[in-house]
């Protein structure tokens, strides 16, 4: 199975953010077991620094933090066929858009987010990550 990761879990992962920590985590644990494959877009990676970087005022700790992130997650390019996409949806978050484009362009299952309402119109699967740990107890 192929799961994009939105970037709200990663975040609430990185900066330890109650009470989404536990459920985010658990998540990122599955990568490559029981043939799990998970990816964050490369357009996150600059979001998800910009965010923790405003948070945690230490550009190094914050590299250090998608060192790790990135040893057991994959990076899904973002191309111009997936911006072509996204900017045809009718959606009203072009963030939301890109990472969609992303996951239906590189035939994934789903997106594990902790909004799902961001995705009501995905023509596929959309887990919260409680409901996404589910699939694999």
């Amino acid at each position: 199975m192929k799961c994009l990761i939105d970037t709200n879990v990663i975040l609430d992962v990185l900066l330890k953010r109650e009470p989404f920590y536990n459920d985010s985590a658990s998540v990122l644990t599955l990568s490559g077991q029981e043939d799990i494959t998970l990816y964050v877009t490369a357009s996150s990676i600059t979001d998800i620094y910009y965010i923790a970087y405003q948070t945690l005022r230490n550009k190094e700790k914050v590299k250090q933090m998608l060192r790790k992130l990135l040893k057991i997650v994959l990076i899904a390019g973002v191309s111009g066929d997936e911006i072509r996409n996204a900017l045809a949806l009718p959606w009203q978050d072009f963030e939301d858009s890109v990472q969609y484009s992303v996951a239906l362009l590189q035939e994934m299952d789903g997106i594990v987010t902790r909004n799902p309402s961001d995705y009501k119109k995905a023509e596929m699967k959309i887990w919260k990550p409680e409901e996404f740990l589910l699939l694999w107890q």
